[in-house]
């Protein structure tokens, strides 16, 4: 056999190989941040988002947001909150329609709050799948394997859910197709300083992490 003849039959499989590799972009969805949209897309279908930051740091507002968009595209959402940390009020004061939404309460058992997240990510038909680790020590956070996160992560591959992880840090790594890092840029206070003062109005700062891409857009929230 030619080397010519050699060559191109390489040149076939490792063509083959390639196009077998590429895979097409996810359909994403928005989060109601037009600044984040535009950095990011929008949250992956098919695929773990994390969104990470102390408290007070932006997390929930984001979180009602999500929640928001999701109920005008009227989907059936799950949240599993580890910390019995959910407000309903907030929520639907923001927009979320609590008659979609599936609350389910772990308190103080991230054990159970991932196997439930695993049934309801398997069990099919939620557009939105949340897992609420944001009051949960960072010590009993960080010690999730990545071996669960994986797990996870295959769960919601070629579903049409988007799969939300709230905490303190992240902890999923690779497992994670996007990462939002929250932080509070300022507050707005109403009272004299030194006596009762109320908080109004607070704006949060996210810093995106997707292939390298990072920005800091601005999103602002009036205290309730």
């Amino acid at each position: 056999m030619s080397a010519a003849v050699l060559q191109h039959q390489f040149a076939s499989v490792l063509a083959g190989a390639l196009a077998w590799r590429e895979r097409p972009a996810p359909e994403t969805v928005p989060t109601g941040v037009a600044e984040l949209d535009a950095a990011t897309g929008g949250l992956p279908r098919g695929a773990l988002t994390e969104i990470v930051g102390p408290a007070s740091s932006g997390r929930t507002t984001l979180l009602h947001s999500i929640l928001a968009r999701a109920a005008e595209r009227e989907e059936v959402c799950a949240l599993v909150d580890a910390e019995d940390a959910f407000c309903p009020h907030q929520a639907a004061a923001a927009g979320a329609a609590l008659n979609r939404l599936l609350w389910v309460r772990c308190p103080h058992n991230a054990e159970h709050a991932l196997k439930t997240t695993d049934l309801l990510i398997q069990s099919g038909g939620f557009g939105l799948v949340i897992l609420d680790l944001g009051d949960t020590p960072v010590a009993v956070a960080r010690r999730i394997s990545l071996t669960s996160w994986f797990r996870l992560r295959r769960a919601v591959e070629h579903t049409p859910t988007v799969f939300v992880a709230l905490a303190r840090q992240a902890n999923a790594r690779t497992c994670a197709s996007l990462v939002i890092e929250c932080c509070r840029a300022k507050a707005g206070w109403s009272g004299a300083r030194g006596v009762s003062r109320l908080l109004r109005t607070a704006e949060f700062q996210a810093r995106s992490t997707q292939k390298r891409m990072q920005c800091t857009p601005v999103f602002t929230a009036k205290a309730i």
